[in-house]
Formats: structure tokens, sequence, C-alpha cells
């Protein structure tokens, strides 16, 4: 059996995230995680809102460590991953009707970025919604020192990466008919924001 990973910022953040959830996902029973990472988010999220499938994704270099987690968990509504980069996938097997997303676009290019945001929009159905969390400047501006420092450390280790301004994200979202309905203030100067996909 794999080693399970540890991300010890997973272990930080997972009661408030589902505390969220557990509101955002309450109508939805079936929900593609897009970079499931080290699999921790998936099976926590998935012990408590037991009326979910949750579908694992990520590139196929993570999977391993997913498995692990979904192995040692024993619940049978998580499903192993599925092999997502954004940047190739076009279409994703099944059907879902909420998309969760965790501390990715600022570690994304923005080429990926407006990738992970299309396929959510190819996915999901009308009135289907992207949950997405992580740090996001407002108006241009950081929210905090710290995130300043973050997306400088991240800037320096990849110019591509940052964080992402969130005017910025529903521009991208609107264009494809998905529109922000929500956004909540998390703890260490995060949020989650929710975009619902629009008929028409």
């Amino acid at each position: 059996m794999s080693k399970r990973p540890d991300a010890p910022a997973a272990r930080r953040n997972r009661v408030p995230i589902l505390e969220v959830l557990r509101d955002e996902l309450s109508n939805s029973r079936s929900v593609l995680e897009i970079g499931s990472g080290t699999g921790q988010h998936a099976v926590y999220f998935a012990a408590t809102l037991d009326q979910l499938t949750w579908q694992t994704s990520d590139r196929v270099f993570n999977h391993s460590g997913i498995n692990a987690w979904i192995d040692f968990s024993d619940l049978d509504n998580v499903l192993p991953p599925l092999d997502i980069d954004v940047l190739m996938t076009i279409e994703v097997e099944g059907e879902y009707d909420a998309i969760f997303s965790s501390n990715t676009t600022h570690i994304m290019g923005m080429v990926a970025v407006r990738r992970m945001f299309a396929l959510a929009g190819r996915t999901l159905p009308v009135e289907g919604i992207f949950c997405l969390y992580g740090p996001f400047n407002i108006e241009g501006t950081f929210t905090s020192e710290s995130n300043k420092s973050f997306d400088r450390s991240l800037r320096a280790e990849n110019p591509e990466m940052g964080i992402r301004d969130l005017e910025v994200l529903d521009d991208i979202a609107n264009a494809i008919n998905l529109e922000r309905v929500r956004l909540y203030a998390m703890p260490a100067n995060n949020m989650i924001a929710v975009w619902q996909k629009q008929g028409g």
C-alpha cells in the first residue's frame, strides 16, 4: 500500500471549509474535485457529506497518494482519481452537479486558470455550482501583508504563479455563463468563492 501523503494546510483548513460545503453542497449528489492533491480533503469531506459521491481527480503523479487515503478511509462514496490536467482535459467522465477546487489558481498559470474555469463551465449543468477555495485579491489589492509576501514567494519560484484578482476570475467565469453568487471569508486570509451555472 502506498504511503499516505500529509499536507499540514489540508489538516488546518478542512474544518472551516467543511462548514461552508455543508451548506453549499446540501442539494448536490455528485461532486467533482479538480486537483485533489493529497486526497485528504476528499475523504474528510465525504465522510461527513455522505449524501455525496465525491469524485477525486488530479494529474497521474498524485494518484497513488489519493488512492492511499481512499483505501485508508474505507468510504464507498469517494471514487478513485480521474486523470485531469486542466491544460489537456476537454471533457470529464460522469455527471456532476457541483465542482470543488482548493488552492489551485495561485499555483497555475493564467492559461491553466482559464481552462479550469472552461472545464467547469462545460461540465456543470444549469444551476450547478463551482466552489473555489484559496487566497484572492479584491479590486487588485492584497487582503493582507501575509498574502502579499506569499504572492512574492510564488512569483519568485515561478513568474506564472501568483494570487489572482477575484474580479479577473469573475470576468473569466461570466464569459462562460458562470456567475458569482456567494463569497465567504475564511481563516488565514483565504476565501471560498461560489459561481453558479446560468441558463441560456
